[in-house]
């Protein structure tokens, strides 16, 4: 998968978002870690077959609005890593944040932890694209 966004970015031509950023085959049934764009991103949710959906901002910023059926679990939040680890290790998580930035700073570390993540990139939470 590396290659096609070498190739791309050899020969041109914007970089593929909805490109995995492990090397594992997409039902591999493996943990993976996605960065995807908005579309993608609510594809892979409806069609996953045990999926989560975690908004990592903080509660202030949930309760400011956000993608109905979300759970809030702070990223900057000292006990993150706790509630993590008591989370159902056999769904897929699709987390997502104001930016992309913190969310996808989540999925690193629960892939770390043997999660199979799915990151929104982007400014996109509400699936505009």
């Amino acid at each position: 998968m590396a290659w096609n966004s070498f190739l791309k970015n050899l020969i041109g031509g914007e970089t593929n978002t909805d490109v995995a950023e492990n090397d594992l085959a997409p039902n591999s049934g493996a943990a993976r870690n996605e960065n995807l764009s908005g579309r993608a991103f609510k594809k892979q949710l409806e069609e996953a077959e045990k999926a989560v959906l975690l908004d990592v901002r903080t509660a202030g910023e949930f309760s400011s609005g956000t993608i109905p059926g979300s759970k809030n679990i702070d990223f900057l939040s000292p006990t993150f890593g706790k509630k993590v680890e008591q989370l159902d290790k056999d769904a897929t998580y699709f987390l997502f944040c104001r930016s992309g930035n913190r969310s996808g700073q989540a999925c690193k570390m629960m892939h770390k932890m043997g999660f199979d993540v799915r990151n929104l990139s982007g400014r996109d939470w509400r699936f505009s694209a």
